[in-house]
């Protein structure tokens, strides 16, 4: 887990000239247990960071004080009921940096929506309520909620996760209340194997700690939770992979068009890799080989494009090509053994090999649990393939992180299920490749979201 210490310093070099990857907009999410300060928090980052007008702040008085999670909770239940049920998306910048916030809510029965914001996000701020826990205790228990949602960002390859230990002002004594959630924090996070970015003492309701420094306040010197996020690096994209693109959308012939010289286009997002003229490819799941003849980025202009970036490709010749297909780097070929006397071709070696079982980590999202047998639409890169639940592994026990046997998965939980697939995919580990190896589940019969899958 990384020290404050090492986080000032980090925050005190990059500060100074943001290196390239530091300048994009830090897109994060604010998640934790509910009521601990989410929204709040993220109404101080916006009115300390002076990112809210006048008008708009007059208009979330309430009693003559600013209710800052008025700010975020926008629909008429939220503000009813004083609880955060959708995602809300705010905007903000500082001298260093732009912002895209999204406060995701804090129940447990809103943990699909949590998950729908922390799959695209570079960062989490996990919240800690310190006057929900027995801060007095060396060896207090976390809430469910700050285990789980700090769980998901890891399994969701969120790239930077950072604690703020919230409300510290309310408790007796704030420096022990410290000491003691600091610890338990890092224990839970070893145990975990998640790495943590940094984790800060903040009073979002008084602003301590969260624009302005609270100067040795709890006995912590280091940055602020603002110039913690000024320098975290944006989400590194799969550019060190074999070339592997979606195809979301098909262009038709348009002999107007000099840039496409009346050839298809094949538009997506490039999910692994690079694409770039003269790129040897194939597609799946026909297995016709070409050769990229054009890259055109969203302008339509050629250039070489890498993964995370929308681009469209022009192939030498005419193949079958449709929304759902994949664009893969074409097979390599293997060497022959030095003592093979009959003159055999070996076989090539796809890039992505496909596969129709694949061991996967489900975060279950669905009101029904699952359970073996059952059958599921599942949704990989812009193709739909029908999936069969083979068998459920074991559910993660999120208080002790232990693997525990289970037949099925309730709503909210998170364990190890083989899934059948009606037609193999290019499929990949997660750990590896974002894209290729994360699906979803989607109910055949009511069409909602059941499950986001990480194959392993």
């Amino acid at each position: 887990m990384t020290t404050t210490n090492s986080i000032a310093a980090s925050a005190i070099q990059t500060s100074a000239g943001a290196q390239n990857d530091h300048i994009s907009a830090l897109k994060f999410i604010t998640c934790g247990s509910v009521d601990d300060g989410k929204s709040t928090l993220i109404g101080r980052l916006l009115v300390d960071s002076k990112a809210v007008l006048q008008d708009h702040l007059a208009g979330v008085q309430r009693q003559g004080e600013t209710d800052l999670a008025l700010l975020t909770d926008g629909l008429s239940a939220e503000r009813e009921q004083g609880i955060t049920i959708d995602v809300a998306y705010r905007y903000f910048a500082t001298e260093e940096r732009k912002f895209i916030i999204g406060d995701a809510p804090g129940h447990e029965q809103y943990t699909r929506n949590m998950v729908t914001a922390a799959s695209s996000a570079d960062a989490a701020v996990v919240l800690v309520d310190a006057t929900k826990l027995d801060w007095k205790n060396p060896h207090l228990a976390l809430l469910p909620q700050t285990r789980r949602h700090s769980l998901l960002a890891h399994l969701l390859r969120v790239h930077s996760l950072v604690f703020a230990v919230n409300k510290l002002d309310a408790v007796a004594d704030p420096a022990l209340a410290w000491q003691h959630i600091q610890g338990a924090l890092q224990s839970f996070a070893q145990a975990a194997g998640i790495t943590v970015r940094a984790t800060v003492p903040v009073s979002a309701l008084k602003g301590w700690n969260v624009v302005d420094a609270h100067a040795g306040w709890c006995g912590y010197e280091g940055p602020t939770l603002l110039q913690v996020l000024e320098v975290l690096p944006n989400t590194p994209a799969d550019t060190a992979l074999a070339p592997a693109f979606p195809v979301q959308w098909v262009e038709k012939f348009s002999s107007s068009s000099d840039t496409t010289q009346g050839r298809r286009v094949f538009w997506g997002r490039v999910a692994a890799g690079s694409f770039a003229p003269g790129t040897a490819v194939q597609v799946f799941p026909s297995g016709q080989l070409a050769t990229v003849a054009q890259v055109l980025d969203h302008a339509r202009r050629p250039t070489d494009v890498p993964a995370g970036t929308s681009a469209g490709i022009i192939l030498d010749r005419e193949v079958d090509v449709s929304r759902g297909d994949w664009i893969l780097a074409a097979p390599t070929a293997a060497a022959a053994p030095a003592d093979d006397d009959f003159g055999d071709t070996p076989a090539a070696t796809p890039a992505w090999p496909a596969s129709r079982e694949l061991h996967t980590t489900i975060a279950w999202m669905d009101d029904e649990p699952l359970v073996a047998g059952r059958v599921y639409w599942a949704l990989h890169g812009h193709r739909w393939v029908k999936a069969k639940v083979k068998a459920v592994v074991h559910k993660l026990n999120i208080n002790t992180l232990a693997e525990e046997a289970a037949t099925q998965l309730d709503p909210n939980a998170i364990g190890h299920v083989q899934l059948v697939l009606q037609e193999a995919i290019p499929a990949a580990a997660f750990g590896q490749a974002r894209v290729l190896g994360s699906l979803i589940l989607v109910d055949t019969a009511s069409h909602k979201t059941a499950g986001a899958v990480l194959v392993n």
